[in-house]
């Protein structure tokens, strides 16, 4: 029976690990339409050049919130905290939680009043392309939402500790919370404090109140976690005794996940920079975010749902070596998160100009802007599953010891989209959507070497399960892809002289009718991860 039991058990662990994935996805969709709306209202209301500015202005802040919220502290603090949980118990665990939690807030109030300090030098430095007052105005937006630092570094380690716990919705539909702060809080503030917000022209005081929304955000992310963390065991308080071995531990694990995490990040920073000597401007950066904004969709529903539930799973499997359940619990993440991205990338850039049309054309984001948003978005799109693989393999090896590998690959890709760049736009002449190429190109580097490292360190990684599944959904999302393309000779082809309704109609038939026959045609094939998500999905109508 005990031998039974071991048997079943990578069995019961793949299924909680889809259910889990599955619970996230459904918070973290939610945060990421709020997301779009809170774009939308930047772009329409303000336009792109002001929108580019307040992208670049939140650009600092929010780099470091995917470096520590979904990144290096998060990475750090769950591999130590759900080690601690296992071998020490949960009271060891809550005392370094506490730890990290002061260490955290006393580190990061320092790095805000020095972000603050310097904001007139850095935002120079990062927007070399600029005029001056597009530069006045980024300086004082950035001002206003550096606090936000400390914020977001806090809710990393709730976050963490929650996830540690198999508490996994809460803390995902708290990004909602955030977005939903920043929209509800920038419009109020907005009408408070803008004369032009009732007359359809902001200034820059509208901009001022979304920078503080941001803030109101960044609050209501972190105190709507509060209570489920106090209901699994945790007590506040301050704890001032950082010489202890677990914070060591986690200082240790997160400088080198700091650079591997920020790989892709600073790689974000650098097309900034390079954009900013485009053609495009203030407007290029905001044309680059919006493109990016719609590859964190699918990739925060999936691929980070996936990188959520595994991490943690991983981190207690670890502490018996590489073992088969591991290696399988490694291997089911990825071929899931490639299972559920890869249609998402195909049909973001067969479809990309109804999408960005439908999204963003309206106030004063014109049809010149979706064209220029569209080529970007058509390169995020190839490199959305690599993404989302390295979100999946990366974290796997704090877990195993491994911290420095990740951190040399991300050092090699951040070097190649440099050289890149310089080249495309320095010497070539190319716009910005070679940048974002350069960016996608980087991704599918660092997921390859990823892999093949961890298949050398894992002794294997169900490769052949992984290439027969990848073989199958290659046929389904053929399907798509022909449903896409027959669809923009059909149902999207008059789409300049259309409606906003037939619109929306026409592009979501679209979507819904190539996403069913993915599906249909996945579960004709067989594809594990494709009954295991409908049997999920089966159960949470019927439990509605």
């Amino acid at each position: 029976m005990a031998a039974a039991s071991a048997e079943n058990q990578p069995r019961r662990e793949a299924e909680s690990q889809t259910r889990s994935t599955g619970v996230v996805s459904v918070a973290i969709l939610c945060s990421r339409v709020l997301g779009l709306v809170r774009d939308q209202l930047l772009n329409g209301l303000f336009g792109s050049a002001y929108a580019g500015i307040f992208n670049r202005a939140f650009g600092t802040p929010n780099m470091l919130r995917d470096l520590f919220a979904e990144g290096a502290l998060s990475t750090a603090f769950v591999t130590t905290f759900t080690r601690k949980i296992k071998l020490e118990g949960d009271e060891a665990a809550w005392a370094l939680g506490r730890k990290m939690a002061t260490l955290a807030m006393c580190f990061m109030l320092a790095i805000t009043a020095l972000g603050i300090a310097i904001a007139p030098t850095w935002v120079r430095l990062l927007n070399p392309g600029w005029g001056e007052p597009a530069k006045v105005l980024c300086t004082w937006l950035s001002q206003v939402m550096f606090p936000f630092i400390m914020i977001v570094s806090l809710t990393a380690l709730v976050m963490g500790m929650l996830n540690a716990k198999r508490v996994f919705f809460i803390p995902a539909v708290a990004s909602a919370f955030f977005n939903l702060g920043c929209i509800l809080g920038g419009l109020a503030l907005a009408w408070a404090m803008d004369p032009g917000f009732r007359t359809g022209r902001m200034t820059e005081k509208g901009l001022t109140a979304f920078a503080i929304g941001t803030l109101i955000g960044g609050l209501a992310q972190l105190t709507v976690q509060l209570p489920s963390l106090k209901r699994v065991g945790f007590r506040f308080g301050l704890d001032f005794r950082w010489r202890d071995e677990g914070v060591r531990e986690v200082l240790q694990l997160m400088w080198p996940s700091l650079i591997a995490a920020g790989g892709t990040q600073i790689n974000v920073l650098l097309n900034a920079i390079f954009a900013s000597f485009t053609h495009g401007k203030e407007a290029a950066a905001a044309w680059l975010g919006n493109a990016q904004r719609l590859q964190q969709l699918p990739l925060g529903l999936f691929g980070v749902a996936v990188a959520t539930v595994t991490l943690p799973m991983l981190s207690a499997l670890a502490t018996e070596g590489i073992t088969p359940a591991f290696r399988s619990a490694l291997a089911k993440g990825l071929r899931l998160v490639l299972f559920l991205t890869l249609p998402c990338a195909v049909g973001l850039s067969l479809l990309a100009e109804p999408i960005l049309s439908l999204i963003f054309q309206h106030g004063r984001f014109t049809e010149y802007d979706v064209q220029q948003t569209a080529a970007p978005l058509q390169a995020y799109a190839f490199g959305l599953v690599f993404y989302a693989g390295v979100k999946v393999v990366q974290p796997a090896f704090y877990t195993i010891g491994k911290r420095f590998v990740p951190m040399s690959v991300s050092l090699g890709v951040i070097v190649f989209n440099a050289v890149t760049n310089s080249f495309t736009v320095f010497v070539m002449g190319w716009d910005h959507t070679a940048l974002a190429w350069a960016t996608a190109i980087g991704l599918a580097l660092n997921f390859t070497t990823l892999y093949l490292c961890m298949r050398k360190f894992a002794g294997r990684l169900e490769t052949v399960a992984l290439v027969r599944s990848l073989a199958r959904t290659g046929v389904a999302v053929g399907a798509l892809a022909a449903i896409c393309v027959a669809a923009k000779f059909t149902a999207l082809a008059g789409w300049p002289t259309m409606g906003l309704p037939l619109r929306a109609l026409s592009l979501l038939t679209t979507i819904a009718v190539g996403a069913s026959a993915y599906f249909v045609i996945a579960q004709i094939l067989g594809i594990e991860e494709c009954r295991e998500f409908l049997s999920l999905i089966a159960r949470r109508l019927r439990r509605g």
